[in-house]
């Protein structure tokens, strides 16, 4: 059986993210300011240029991708959450160019808005704490 915790809604956030902003760091920023610490998000707009990562299960490690040109936001969900007492974003990303090709992957640091607006959740009565996985190599939740 799956793990898993259960909470409650709490706040509802609808926020216009700023132009030329890095999307991820103002996401973070963004639920550190309203002390969210367990939450859900999407995001729709726009960006500038994108850094996406791709995580190797077999060699366990991210590798970068950059996309050094506008691209539309086509999907963006992710969860808030903490991970050695630091509220992080765990954001997955696809992308549009404009002849349609679509790129996908873990948002970055390096993301820069063109436009962007956020739904963010707060799940109340939870704690969402990340822990490293000897299996995956990845931080996944403490459940």
């Amino acid at each position: 059986m799956a793990s898993f915790l259960e909470g409650s809604l709490g706040r509802i956030f609808v926020v216009r993210l700023p132009t030329d902003g890095d999307l991820l760091k103002t996401i973070e920023g963004f639920a550190g300011e309203m002390g969210v610490e367990a939450g859900v998000l999407w995001v729709i707009g726009a960006v500038r240029k994108a850094v996406i990562k791709y995580y190797n299960q077999e060699e366990k490690k991210y590798s970068r991708i950059s996309l050094n040109k506008p691209l539309e936001i086509l999907s963006c969900i992710g969860n808030i959450s903490k991970l050695e007492g630091k509220i992080i974003a765990h954001v997955h990303l696809v992308l549009g160019d404009k002849d349609g090709k679509t790129f996908g992957g873990h948002l970055d640091e390096g993301t820069k808005i063109f436009s962007a607006e956020m739904i963010l959740l707060e799940v109340k009565n939870v704690v969402l704490e990340r822990v490293y996985d000897e299996v995956t190599g990845l931080n996944l939740f403490n459940l």
